[in-house]
């Protein structure tokens, strides 16, 4: 069962770790990171999130075998993956597709891009968008 709330950021950065469970808990989701795709996946299968903000370059096992890992996982609901890129690559974009991240967004990114994808996969509303783009301008 997918916990409602929750999100992990998946990247090997600390910092971009840091900063992205602190925008998320902001907009008032539980989040979690993980700095690999291994670490990832044994999260996905133990605690559900609802979503996954998952970097394109990871180190040893890419996003690609992340992917593939969490389509294997047992159960019918799968995490919205969303991929964070650096590039706005199509040829990136279309594999990931093909591998399950229905979404995406390039990095960096802030409060109001995040806010807005959340809302687009439904996990907070319209007025939190609203709130963190006021907040950045």
């Amino acid at each position: 069962m997918t916990t409602a709330k929750s999100c992990l950021i998946v990247d090997d950065s600390e910092l971009i770790r840091e900063i992205a469970v602190r925008i998320v808990v902001d907009l008032g989701l539980d989040a979690d990171g993980v700095e690999d795709a291994p670490q990832a996946i044994e999260y996905c299968r133990d605690k559900r999130p609802a979503v996954v903000f998952l970097d394109w370059d990871l180190p040893s096992m890419g996003a690609l075998d992340f992917l593939r890992g969490v389509s294997a996982l047992e159960g019918a609901e799968k995490p919205a993956i969303v991929l964070c890129a650096t590039e706005n690559d199509h040829q990136q974009f279309t594999l990931a597709r093909a591998a399950g991240a229905a979404h995406h967004i390039l990095k960096p990114f802030d409060k109001a891009v995040v806010a807005a994808k959340l809302a687009e996969i439904g996990l907070i509303d319209g007025a939190a968008v609203i709130s963190a783009t006021a907040a950045k301008g």
